[in-house]
């Protein structure tokens, strides 16, 4: 299939997961894989629909089924692709699964060491371009690298707070330099999904840090950028990054479209936030019930 083609069944998958009962949407992507068995591309993005859609199962059994038949896609594009940029996106899925599935040892395994050489072949492929007097083509290769580590720090930040829930200090300064890099680059409107799940996170580590005011606080944020203007949710870049969008466009299996629908994702806002034991504590809060009333009455046109 060509690119095209496959944006387009992927995005016919997505409304249907949010649509039709999963069972059936699920029987319709198993015909598709047996059809285009060796269209290794495609493959890889029904195994990423399985892996954004496979928790709408319920059932923790029927979602490690769903888990185990994304790792057989993606396992099976690793091997068979002569991509290699399609194949590290493969393990990298795969490992992803093996850690939904609860099999760390499985995921370190997998990976092996990480390679921190400290070379970015993004500065090496500019640094050639300069000196062939491709400027644009240089400018282009700097703004997509700091796009993308710029998305890497903020997960990674995510995740070391988690870390960082027993030692009030480090989490605090851990905050505070991502709200400052989110300040920074403007990503509440450059990339309004990342800061959500950063945003909902940190109220979390506030709440087992039992400060309940910053809690509030970073989740105030939360449901104040998810009932702004930030529908559907698209990956785009802005005046800094002017020459991402080419690059989304161009580069990227699916454009500026994320790989879940944001039906999908305001079908959680809520419950995500009323449903998390970490905040049964503040379920008397007036401030905590006024937060939860807002974000159920989110309803934006898509």
């Amino acid at each position: 299939m060509s690119r095209d083609e496959i944006r387009k069944i992927h995005s016919q998958l997505s409304e249907e997961f949010i649509s039709q009962p999963l069972e059936q949407t699920l029987a319709h992507c198993r015909e598709i894989t047996r059809k285009y068995f060796s269209c290794f591309p495609l493959l890889y993005q029904i195994g990423s629909l399985y892996v954004n859609y496979g928790i709408m199962a319920g059932e923790k059994q029927k979602v490690s089924q769903i888990y185990e038949d994304a790792m057989e896609l993606f396992r099976r594009v690793k091997t068979g692709t002569d991509d290699i940029d399609l194949a590290k996106q493969a393990l990298n899925m795969e490992a992803l699964c093996m850690l939904s599935l609860n099999r760390p040892r499985e995921v370190l395994d997998l990976l092996g060491h990480p390679d921190f050489s400290m070379t970015a072949p993004e500065l090496l492929s500019a640094s050639a371009c300069q000196l062939l007097g491709k400027f644009k083509k240089a400018e282009e290769i700097l703004q997509t690298g700091i796009y993308y580590h710029m998305i890497v720090i903020m997960n990674m930040f995510s995740i070391y707070l988690g870390l960082c829930s027993d030692h009030a200090a480090r989490f605090h300064e851990t905050w505070q330099k991502a709200v400052h890099m989110s300040d920074a680059f403007q990503l509440e409107k450059l990339h309004p999904g990342i800061m959500l799940s950063f945003y909902l996170t940190a109220s979390q580590g506030f709440m087992k840090l039992n400060d309940t005011e910053k809690a509030l606080e970073a989740l105030e944020q939360y449901t104040l950028l998810a009932s702004g203007n930030i529908y559907p949710l698209r990956l785009h870049g802005d005046s800094f990054f002017n020459l991402v969008d080419q690059w989304l466009e161009h580069t990227l299996a699916l454009g500026d479209a994320l790989p879940r629908d944001s039906r999908a994702i305001l079908g959680t806002i809520a419950s995500t936030v009323e449903n998390s034991k970490t905040f049964f504590p503040l379920h008397d809060n007036p401030h905590f019930q006024n937060i939860v009333q807002r974000l159920k009455k989110i309803q934006p046109s898509l």
